[in-house]
């Protein structure tokens, strides 16, 4: 059976999953879970990857991630490549720990990406050995499982630096108060009837999730792959195209600040106004963190992932700053997400 054509290109979101070979288990224990995640926040920085989601199951990992630079391959060779070394040095074990090729579905943002995330999320109710508990023991195990995206969504632990939670919770409400609230009510919404919960993020066939029309284009591009051509980039499938120009958010941060463009490129320990350009940035101009150290010379995209945890800290006891915040996101926004 011929491979599955893999489609790249810049700004393409997927839903990547690899399973154990011959479904066998992965994570042994807590230890390589943690060095996986090690592992992960390391390729994600190396190649400049957005990873929005994950789940970590025994014999199965789920990622959703965005690669600003067509480079889905080597990231994930990277990947898989390092842990299993790990796993076999650690383990004692040869061979592949990994079931031939990792499976990536393209994602048509935003609400598909809104539905995936619950999929993505509720993986560790799914499981045959949990599904037939009582709902209260489902949620409560939700609620625990340290090996997903899930708490930091909730803001139960900080969020670790390679994974940005802010494009998801955003489409929930423009309060970053309640986000996490709504976002939790979503997600948990859909435990009772576990088969709607996968059938909704599973259903469409071939490479992608998304439209008719989305699902059209990307068959048009496995095609064009088949037949050996070199299509030319088709420019509609950017994710670019819903975001805000960089220099439109720093003039509404300036105005709604009260500043000059000049201050979001000062250090200043009193003020919150480069995390908050920063947080614009990101969020709504579609920027990765390297980007926005760029323009707002900050030093490094590790600098700006300091900038975005002290503001959410700040904001978790500002009223004040989050009805600021909430007000510039809403200008922000653009009309077209």
């Amino acid at each position: 059976m011929a491979r599955p054509q893999r489609v790249e290109y810049e700004g393409a979101v997927y839903h990547v999953t690899a399973r154990g070979n011959d479904r066998r288990t992965i994570f042994e224990d807590d230890a390589d879970c943690e060095y996986f995640l090690h592992v992960l926040g390391d390729s994600v920085r190396q190649f400049d990857v957005r990873l929005y989601l994950f789940c970590l199951m025994g014999n199965h990992i789920h990622l959703v991630v965005e690669t600003p630079h067509a480079n889905l391959g080597r990231f994930m060779h990277r990947l898989q490549t390092t842990y299993t070394l790990h796993f076999n040095r650690r383990h004692t074990h040869s061979g592949h720990v990994m079931q031939g090729r990792y499976r990536a579905w393209l994602v048509e943002t935003d609400a598909y990406m809104l539905r995936l995330s619950r999929y993505v999320h509720l993986n560790p109710v799914f499981t045959a050995a949990v599904r037939s508990r009582p709902l209260a023991e489902r949620i409560a195990l939700l609620r625990q499982y340290p090996w997903s995206s899930y708490l930091a969504y909730l803001g139960r632990v900080a969020p670790p630096t390679f994974l940005d939670v802010g494009p998801v919770l955003a489409t929930m409400t423009a309060d970053p108060v309640a986000q996490r609230e709504t976002y939790r009510g979503f997600v948990e919404s859909g435990i009772e009837d576990i088969n709607a919960a996968f059938l909704e993020a599973k259903d469409c066939a071939g490479p992608c999730l998304g439209s008719v029309a989305f699902r059209a284009k990307v068959q048009s591009l496995c095609q064009n792959l088949r037949r050996g051509s070199e299509p030319a980039e088709d420019t509609s499938f950017r994710r670019r195209g819903v975001w805000r120009p960089t220099e439109e958010i720093l003039a509404l941060v300036c105005r709604h600040l009260g500043v000059d463009r000049a201050a979001l490129q000062r250090r200043s320990r009193d003020s919150f106004a480069r995390a908050i350009a920063s947080r614009m940035l990101r969020e709504y101009g579609g920027l990765t963190q390297q980007q926005i150290a760029g323009v707002l010379d900050i030093g490094s995209g590790g600098a700006v992932s300091k900038q975005l945890q002290r503001l959410a800290a700040e904001l978790a006891h500002n009223p004040r700053l989050q009805q600021q915040l909430a007000a510039l996101a809403a200008e922000c926004r653009p009309t077209a997400q």
